[in-house]
């Protein structure tokens, strides 16, 4: 059995015949760990004691005619997301001996169902970046080239999914961070509508447009963790009440007749030529399928990014600062007095991208400046929610490229914030606005690097997302890295 290229669906259904059992999935998996994680670093922590233990009750249930979807199937799990007793470091030295004493919400709703921890995967520093490489333990590499990035901040779980280190994973996304990854490494990650899955044991980055959401092989994979994942939990003050669906209900049902956007800004200047052909095609595929496409436009697209990032790093800068060192993280040596040793623990516990947008954030929210940049970034914000509806009014999905260029090389960009935040721009409207958004691969360039597209949809919508999605996967060959 091939990890790289297995679905979630396939296994559970190996698992449910008994032509495979939990354990031996669970060895698999840390076989592959052992082979490729030296060259390739997706994990900061992994549990193969844990997870032994897992498999062996997973697989009592099993055996009892009595498991779930999730049942057995070896997870990765994102290095942000709180898991009792095993260390949550957020890739950072600020928490790097941090052991959470309780699960967060997901972990609670996967373990009900005896899935498989094998590990936390690495992430750019407390998920501020787009490549993974801010990690202060493990720069993960691209599994497509291991010179080039895996994206971020989800960059160890989308590459470890990639690679067969796991059948699936969670991430989270602030500006892209699990449909970013997704793209640069062949895989398809899935960020919900802002509510729809619980943040309760997230550490939080920002705090209105993060989202914890899947990353699976195909959309049905990822349709089929949604079930599991999603609810509202009164321990999330911002998760939604609203009913759960059955998120394959529309799977394999026809898109004739689906409306499908196309806006001219994301197909623009500064989008590569190959991933503009490629999602074009795409595009004329679901023509084939019996859509229609509708061209429109997104004037406040140019504005979106600096939007986001005063955003984003004016809730950061709130977020984190209760690492002090003395209420939480880090705890220097040095310091005579409260202020020295807050500054301290601070200078030597975050990296340089997060005292960046520590320092961007406390800008913005300062005297003078607040109405000129938070106030004006927070309007811009119901200009491109107001955009948005205006394009749902007459059209059921949109179809954009998920990133502007394929995977960069490791030493690219790195030195350059301005032209890593300009990365985001295919990305960042879609937290802004709440939707749900997700990224599939749609081509590989000249060098075989995966182009990634995504398919947006209305709030609460992703099972239009997802049978958009997954209608076009069954006309694409997906490759998997040749590792």
């Amino acid at each position: 059995m091939d990890m790289k290229t297995v679905k979630v669906r396939e296994l559970r259904k190996l698992l449910d015949e008994k032509k495979v059992s939990a354990g031996e999935l669970c060895e698999m998996c840390f076989s592959q760990i052992k082979a490729a994680d030296d060259t390739y670093k997706c994990y900061i922590t992994t549990t193969e004691e844990i997870a032994a233990e897992q498999a062996k009750k997973a697989q009592e249930r099993i055996d009892r005619g009595e498991s779930a979807p999730l049942t057995g199937i070896p997870f990765a799990i994102k290095d942000n997301i709180c898991t009792d007793g095993v260390k949550t470091t957020c890739a950072s030295k600020m928490l790097e001996d941090f052991v959470p004493p309780y699960n967060a919400t997901v972990m609670e709703k996967l373990n009900e169902q005896d899935i498989v921890m094998l590990g936390k995967t690495s992430m750019d520093e407390f998920a501020m970046g787009g490549s993974t490489q801010t990690s202060a333990f493990a720069k993960t590499k691209n599994p497509f080239d291991p010179q080039r990035v895996p994206g971020g901040s989800s960059g160890g779980s989308a590459s470890a999914v990639s690679l067969g280190m796991c059948a699936a994973a969670l991430g989270s996304d602030t500006g892209g961070s699990i449909r970013q990854p997704a793209a640069f490494c062949g895989m398809t990650g899935m960020k919900p509508t802002y509510g729809r899955v619980s943040r309760y044991g997230l550490v939080a980055f920002a705090s209105s447009l993060d989202q914890i959401g899947p990353m699976a092989r195909d959309s049905h994979d990822c349709a089929v963790i949604l079930n599991a994942i999603c609810g509202f939990d009164p321990h999330d003050g911002t998760s939604s009440k609203n009913s759960v669906p059955d998120f394959t209900e529309k799977i394999g049902k026809s898109i004739k007749g689906m409306k499908i956007a196309l806006p001219k800004e994301f197909f623009a200047e500064g989008i590569d030529g190959s991933i503009r052909e490629a999602v074009m095609n795409a595009a004329h595929t679901y023509e084939e399928l019996g859509a229609q496409l509708v061209e429109c436009s997104m004037p406040s697209l140019k504005y979106a990014v600096p939007a986001y990032y005063l955003i984003a790093c004016a809730e950061a800068c709130s977020n984190l600062s209760r690492y002090d060192g003395i209420k939480y993280g880090h705890r220097s040596k040095v310091g005579d007095s409260y202020e020295e040793l807050i500054m301290h623990s601070r200078a030597e516990g975050f990296g340089d991208e997060v005292k960046r947008r520590i320092l961007l954030g406390n800008y913005a929210l300062s005297s003078g400046y607040y109405d000129a940049y938070y106030g004006k970034a927070m309007a811009l914000r119901q200009l491109i929610r107001q955009e948005y509806n205006d394009i749902f009014e007459k059209c059921d999905i949109i179809l954009t490229p998920t990133t502007p260029t394929t995977a960069y090389r490791c030493d690219e960009n790195i030195s350059d914030p301005v032209k890593m935040y300009q990365a985001d721009i295919c990305t960042v409207t879609v937290n802004i606005a709440g939707l749900p958004g997700v990224s599939t691969p749609c081509g590989y360039d000249q060098k075989g690097l995966p182009i990634g597209m995504s398919v947006i949809g209305r709030h609460f919508d992703e099972a239009t997302v997802i049978q958009a999605a997954d209608a076009f996967e069954k006309t694409f060959e997906r490759k998997a890295p040749r590792v």
